[in-house]
């Protein structure tokens, strides 16, 4: 059973979804029309449609669900529009695409989260209510290949080999020798957890904590790594030495 997050006093959180699956773009509008903290604006199935209602749209929408695979081409170009022309809007990524290059290329682009839809939450609707909480949903499985894909680019860059380096991704720098000090115990597991795909509500079960602690120490962590989202830190904590692989 879901506890929903409060929006405060303030008006429903508003959703544009672009998804060319008619089954779930229905299964989502369902899903956000069920929530008195949601309030849908429109489901669009192409990327002419999307910039088209970005372009001409007097609401910004708060939260954007977007696929990659539109029949008319990459999601990643409406994600881009949404976040240009309205920057309080967050992206969420909902696509087949697993691979690392696109999560990457996602997060370059503004995506907060990113789901696989072989593996869709059961309520959506609570999912974007957990983002705009702070949270960024992202699925497991794919947590667990960007961080494969960032030590293979972090091994390359040590090696001089830096040709498939993200743009905008600084080299890993030597760890600092007082860097593991920055964290405390705590939030370097939780930390930890978070880079192996766990949701607050699993870490606070598997470290015996209340969900709302376990949100207290990722925000300190992510004021102290100068970072606003989990894959930013997971990032940042690895270039600063702070995250290892394990074993």
């Amino acid at each position: 059973m879901h506890t929903e997050v409060s929006t405060g006093p303030g008006r429903p959180f508003r959703v544009l979804v672009v998804e060319d699956d008619v089954r779930a773009r229905g299964f989502f509008e369902q899903s956000v029309r069920a929530s008195d903290r949601l309030r849908w604006m429109a489901g669009l199935g192409t990327v002419r449609e999307a910039l088209e209602w970005l372009a001409t749209s007097t609401e910004a929408p708060d939260v954007l669900l977007a696929d990659l695979g539109l029949p008319d081409g990459s999601g990643l170009d409406v994600i881009r529009a949404a976040v240009a022309r309205f920057p309080q809007c967050e992206p969420l990524v909902i696509s087949v695409f697993g691979d690392e290059d696109n999560v990457l290329a996602s997060i370059e682009a503004g995506a907060v989260g990113y789901l696989h839809k072989d593996a869709p939450p059961e309520d959506i609707a609570q999912t974007i209510l957990e983002m705009k909480a702070g949270a960024s949903p992202i699925s497991p499985m794919i947590a667990r290949r960007v961080l494969a894909k960032y030590r293979l680019l972090q091994s390359a860059a040590s090696a001089g080999a830096r040709a498939d380096w993200p743009a905008d991704l600084a080299p890993p720098a030597a760890p600092k020798a007082d860097a593991p000090t920055l964290l405390s115990a705590r939030e370097q597991e939780v930390l930890a957890l978070i880079a192996r795909g766990f949701s607050y509500a699993e870490i606070a079960r598997l470290k015996s904590l209340s969900v709302h602690t376990v949100q207290t120490h990722i925000k300190n962590l992510y004021g102290k790594l100068a970072v606003h989202s989990k894959n930013e830190a997971v990032f940042e904590a690895t270039r600063l030495g702070l995250l290892r692989h394990p074993g």
